[in-house]
């Protein structure tokens, strides 16, 4: 089994920065992708960003030049590091991982953008 655990939420204001982490542990075998997805409220999850095992990344277009995904394959950890917060950014933001070709998702943490 598989485990993916989130960190590095919480409230910050317009303009700023946060840096999420998710690190996967267990029976890792292969990571085919990571990545970062988001839900606000009453509205669908949605892609965030990816990355695949080669390193190839891929981001929504609202966050493309403001979000940047990267991992340490060492530690089996993926990171979202997020500049220019804006108050839409808010959301639940979930880490989904293909590994082992299954699918695994974090609890999901929250960020906030707000003054």
């Amino acid at each position: 089994q598989v485990q993916l655990v989130e960190s590095g939420g919480g409230l910050v204001q317009p303009g700023g920065s946060l840096r999420l982490s998710c690190a996967a542990s267990g029976s890792i075998f292969r990571i085919n992708a990571m990545g970062w997805y988001r839900q606000a409220p009453v509205k669908q999850r949605e892609l965030v960003a990816t990355i695949t095992g080669g390193g190839n990344t891929n981001y929504v277009d609202s966050v493309n030049g403001r979000f940047t995904i990267s991992r340490d394959s060492a530690k089996n950890t993926v990171y979202l590091q997020m500049t220019s917060l804006r108050p839409e950014d808010t959301a639940v933001y979930y880490c989904n991982g293909i590994i082992n070709f299954q699918t695994y998702w974090g609890q999901g943490t929250q960020v906030t953008v707000s003054s």
